[in-house]
């Protein structure tokens, strides 16, 4: 069964150790999560995951799984984990930020009442997703932790917009909870924690009205979503800062986006956020932009201390092509213990897959650092 276990407490700011229980094993917060978007990690073996420290993934988008390689197929597997041979905890997204990009484009999506009405990418057949079909495709993916859909939230909608797709979200959770109900398990018999995502846009009094609706509704996490968290890290600080002293204990707090930057995740969990995820440490990754920093003491807490511009080494950079030194000097990942800058801008120049693998390891080796960093950050000053 789902449960969540708060451990320690920061004196300093709202960052927390949680132990979270799942079927398939235990994660200890603040954690970040990998992004398998099409039921990979791109680039990345599970070994390479678990030797990079992952301890729970995005498991697959519910959008993409259903264009491919479609639920029938994941259910012939047994399920995602089975698929992707990843046997720790997993979580999936409902498909709705996705249907919110494509929608930007009517010939290809719309959102309506129902839900979202998209266009399948290959076969061009109209694919319906809603509360209940994103809830039944989620039980077939399989994860631990599953998402109610909702419809994202522009960062230039104005307020009447943003109520509406606020109300909307409220009315499709409560459709999500009752099919979640009557189906509290997978395809497979596992329990499912479910979710409920606060919207609201950039505007605190409807922030909180969301996370009024969603405290009232029995769910086993909230996630924090809308397109202005992850985006923009100013204005993300500002909205948990609205919601924290409102947030219970005793379930797991996420948000949805954030992790562009190593510092993102210190900023977010300063603010009592225990698990986030986002697609750029691995795509960035293989488009050559690689972190580096060190992660030194602030006060009594932490931060990522950029060692190069922008805390990051684009090594495609000719400046790159005779570097000796490892990408980070303290880095213990395969990649630093292993290859120079020098080696890895010659494989990028090269367009070698092997670089790409590399890299991937890199950046997210160096997002579990700082999650690990940051435990171990909360224990001692509990000591």
């Amino acid at each position: 069964m789902f449960h969540v276990r708060k451990i320690y407490q920061h004196p300093d700011n709202k960052a927390r150790v949680t132990c979270i229980n799942t079927p398939h094993g235990e994660v200890l917060t603040p954690e970040f999560m990998p992004v398998g978007t099409r039921a990979a990690v791109n680039c990345m073996t599970p070994q390479e995951l678990r030797n990079a420290g992952s301890q729970i993934i995005l498991g697959g988008n519910t959008y993409h799984m259903i264009c491919a390689p479609g639920l029938e197929k994941i259910q012939q597997y047994g399920g995602m984990h089975t698929l992707m041979a990843w046997s720790g905890p997993m979580l999936t997204d409902s498909g709705g930020f996705q249907v919110f990009s494509l929608s930007k484009n009517s010939q290809i999506a719309q959102i309506d009442e129902d839900g979202a009405h998209f266009k399948h990418p290959e076969t061009g057949h109209i694919v319906h997703l809603n509360a209940e079909s994103s809830l039944s495709a989620q039980k077939i993916i399989g994860a631990d932790i599953i998402m109610a859909f909702d419809q994202c939230t522009p960062d230039t909608a104005d307020k009447d917009k943003v109520i509406q797709a606020m109300e909307r979200t409220h009315r499709w959770l409560l459709r999500s909870i009752h099919f979640h109900q009557q189906n509290p398990q997978s395809a497979y018999g596992h329990h499912q924690a479910l979710f409920g995502i606060v919207q609201g846009g950039i505007f605190r009094d409807l922030r909180e009205k969301s996370l009024h609706f969603i405290l009232e509704q029995p769910l086993d996490g909230i996630a924090i979503g809308g397109e202005t968290i992850g985006f923009d890290m100013i204005k993300t600080v500002e909205i948990l800062q609205w919601l924290e002293p409102e947030l219970p204990e005793n379930k797991t707090r996420y948000t949805m986006g954030v992790g562009l930057n190593p510092q993102d995740l210190i900023d977010v969990s300063a603010q009592g956020i225990d698990i986030y995820d986002c697609v750029a440490p691995t795509r960035n990754a293989r488009h050559g932009s690689l972190y580096c920093g060190r992660i030194v003491p602030e006060g009594r807490w932490i931060r990522f201390e950029n060692t190069e511009a922008d805390g990051k080494v684009t090594i495609k950079k000719q400046q790159y092509a005779t570097d000796e030194r490892p990408i980070m000097a303290d880095c213990t990942c395969y990649t630093c213990q292993h290859y120079s800058r020098a080696d890895l801008h010659a494989l990028f120049k090269q367009k070698s897959i092997a670089y790409i693998t590399l890299a991937c390891i890199h950046n997210i080796h160096v997002m579990h650092s700082v999650c690990r960093a940051m435990r171990e950050n909360i224990i001692h000053h509990n000591h």
